[in-house]
């Protein structure tokens, strides 16, 4: 058998959790993991699962605050679910947040546990199957995630305006995209994703009246930002973070490089170029 049947034999065999360890450098799971393990402990001390879902989701993402903004940490050869805990871009900020709050609701406390539940959110039905399987665009993912249960859109019951996207950017700019890039046969399954996710009614917050449902948002809601953007959704994710009944954006800044508590939601949106308003998502209890 030839060394690179041999391996991608293997490969098809190996869980996706072992894949992680399998194909990222040992250095980055094991400081992901003592991140992890970090958080977990303290969750436990202070019995964090008692609280509502979207309350540990802020205390979980607390933990993340001045963590660096780092972009494309999952890309790679192999699709595998990647855990960097180093490092997070907008998405895997609040994934992971997401991800370790339901976890820890449902009395799991492993790392192995932690890839299962990421990889349950992050791809579409929750099975990897190549790159196109990931949830890539904010649109789909909120589609696939109310689909398992784990959140629901909230938008339309604020007053809401519907919307419907172009979306096209992917499938026409592979270049950007090291996977489409590689593997062109890919493309045609992105498109057909867009054309599908186009056909579909979203709604949104339109930028100028947000200020008037702040205090109708909760502790963790997620927040997705609409763009205008030609060819995308959304252009920026975070999440709710409630202080004495104001609604400040806690997310990873590509501007600022790190994770903070940034301004009210709504004077953060002010000065947000191309976004048009949010989507309001509601993490549901587990």
């Amino acid at each position: 058998m030839k060394r690179r049947t041999f391996i991608l034999s293997l490969l098809s065999i190996i869980p996706s959790h072992s894949l992680l360890r399998f194909n990222n450098s040992d250095n980055q799971v094991n400081n992901s993991e003592i991140i992890f393990n970090k958080i977990i402990q303290k969750a436990k001390k202070n019995n964090w699962k008692s609280k509502t879902i979207g309350d540990l989701i802020i205390e979980i993402a607390k933990e993340f605050i001045n963590t660096p903004y780092v972009a494309y940490t999952l890309e790679g050869d192999t699709e595998i679910c990647r855990i960097n805990l180093e490092g997070l871009d907008c998405v895997t900020f609040y994934e992971n947040a997401l991800s370790m709050a339901r976890l820890l609701k449902k009395g799991y406390s492993s790392y192995d546990k932690l890839i299962e539940e990421v990889t349950f959110i992050r791809y579409r039905n929750g099975i990897i199957e190549d790159y196109t399987s990931r949830l890539h665009y904010t649109s789909e993912w909120i589609l696939d995630n109310i689909k398992k249960g784990v959140i629901s859109d909230i938008t339309k019951k604020l007053g809401g305006n519907s919307i419907r996207f172009n979306l096209s950017f992917m499938s026409q700019n592979p270049q950007f995209y090291k996977s489409l890039n590689d593997n062109p046969e890919f493309i045609k399954s992105i498109k057909k994703i867009e054309q599908e996710i186009n056909n579909i009614e979203f709604y949104f917050i339109p930028t100028s009246k947000v200020k008037l449902i702040q205090d109708k948002l909760a502790n963790g809601d997620i927040i997705a930002i609409v763009t205008n953007k030609k060819g995308l959704d959304y252009s920026h994710t975070g999440l709710v973070y409630k202080k004495q009944n104001k609604s400040y954006l806690l997310h990873a800044s590509s501007k600022l490089g790190r994770v903070l508590i940034d301004k009210q939601l709504s004077d953060y949106l002010k000065n947000s170029k191309n976004s048009i308003g949010i989507t309001v998502l509601r993490p549901l209890e587990v």
